[in-house]
């Protein structure tokens, strides 16, 4: 059975209906009216918030695209904007700024985490203090990431700068049925979403919905214990025609992936990053190479395995680790680029400075691994000239950390200060 052959979804007609039930679900209608101006004032452009006005001084200065050091630096923000950083005596600074002293401690643009799943506004806030100042969606049951992009735009301190990537194209959608009016024609297929049309129809509610990426899967998760993480659910042609979807309104494809012929197929299809990918071969890590397919391996999640008190997911945890962190050593010396990803969750939200870690003991060195959750992430999600560097024009988030991250990059795991946007929290 096959979904009807309809046009595509409008998005003038229920969009503003789906944003707003997604941020009853995801929490953030309350916070966006404390932090919404009054109806008459004049807001900035779009009808966005504009961040603060800022100077950090005094701390040690890291610029991970070039790995300068910059001991005694000023950073001004303006407007949630830098300005200038740099060596004091460089940098105008603005009368009456709000001064942070930073002696003491180093200086980093706010992290990147390209794999986290945020559903509350709570999450998001949490997602923001641990050092996420830009993430990147791995879907939503709701549209709840969707409402908090939003919410970023309004209220800055509230969530990290977001990459939605809505309801999750995957062949058993179970109750995410219900996210969209548009998607309940899915409800009658017995094999679940896996024609061409079906594929194509959840890809274009996304999109109409505004979705930034699209997520789907070629294997089962590693993270229940009754599914095998290397059975496959969907071949070259299934992902290729989510890939051509996506493409069509100008959006690229992660894809949930650990086995080797899994991995192949979803990289030959098109997708633009590959997540997990526990058992990605050789010869497709090549093939990334040569298409600029960036990999988003969230370490952290499968180290989280090893510590489950099921017995099933802690070896399965044991033994995907450090294939896994093999992986990760041969891409990066084959020039794969690489992602920062938690993969984050239920609620549990993990440090993406956790992730630098394991990037580091995967054979990375220091700025390697510091780049794949600032550089590195910032370009794959199209934030190359916003996030990932205290630069002019760049956004005023910050890191403060107590230690020097390039002798030991886990200091970056619990930063003293975060400031999103110009604000501190």
């Amino acid at each position: 059975m096959c979904v009807e052959n309809t046009p595509p979804p409008s998005s003038r007609l229920t969009r503003r209906g789906v944003l707003a039930g997604a941020a009853a679900l995801a929490g953030t209608t309350a916070v966006l009216a404390a932090s919404s101006p009054p109806a008459n004032a004049t807001g900035p452009r779009e009808g966005r918030a504009t961040g603060g006005d800022l100077v950090i001084e005094g701390g040690t200065l890291l610029d991970p695209a070039t790995g300068a050091v910059t001991e005694d630096a000023v950073v001004v923000i303006v407007d949630g904007v830098v300005r200038s950083a740099g060596r004091r005596g460089r940098a105008d600074v603005p009368e009456g700024a709000e001064v942070l002293d930073a002696h003491g401690s180093w200086i980093l643009p706010g992290l990147v985490d390209a794999h986290i799943h945020l559903n509350t506004a709570a999450e998001a806030r949490d997602a923001v203090l641990r050092g996420a100042t830009s993430a990147r969606s791995g879907s939503t049951n709701f549209f709840q990431d969707i409402a908090v992009r939003e919410l970023a735009r309004q209220a800055p301190e509230q969530a990290p700068r977001l990459r939605a990537a809505g309801v999750f194209v995957t062949p058993d959608l179970g109750d995410t049925i219900l996210a969209d009016p548009e998607l309940t024609p899915l409800a009658r297929l017995r094999d679940g979403v896996r024609s061409p049309e079906a594929l194509r129809r959840v890809v274009e509610v996304n999109l109409a919905r505004g979705a930034d990426v699209i997520k789907t899967r070629v294997n089962e998760r590693a993270g229940l214990p009754e599914q095998d993480p290397l059975a496959q659910v969907y071949d070259r042609e299934q992902l290729s025609a989510v890939v051509a979807a996506a493409r069509r309104g100008g959006k690229g494809v992660l894809c949930h992936s650990y086995s080797e012929k899994g991995c192949d197929d979803a990289v030959m299809a098109g997708i633009r990053s590959l997540e997990h990918g526990a058992f990605v071969g050789e010869r497709t890590l090549h093939e990334m190479r040569r298409r600029g397919t960036c990999f988003t391996p969230t370490l952290t999640a499968i180290a989280g395995l090893v510590d489950s008190s099921d017995p099933v997911l802690a070896e399965r945890g044991r033994q995907y680790l450090p294939v896994l962190k093999r992986a990760v050593l041969a891409a990066h010396e084959l020039g794969v680029p690489l992602a920062a990803g938690t993969d984050s969750s239920g609620g549990k939200i993990k440090p993406i400075g956790r992730e630098v870690e394991l990037m580091r003991t995967a054979g990375l060195s220091a700025l390697d691994a510091i780049r794949t959750a600032t550089t590195g992430a910032a370009k794959l999600l199209g934030l190359e000239r916003t996030a990932g560097r205290l630069a002019r024009g760049f956004a005023g988030d910050v890191l403060l950390v107590d230690g020097d991250p390039l002798s030991d990059v886990t200091v970056l795991k619990k930063p003293v200060r975060v400031v999103r946007s110009g604000v501190t929290l």
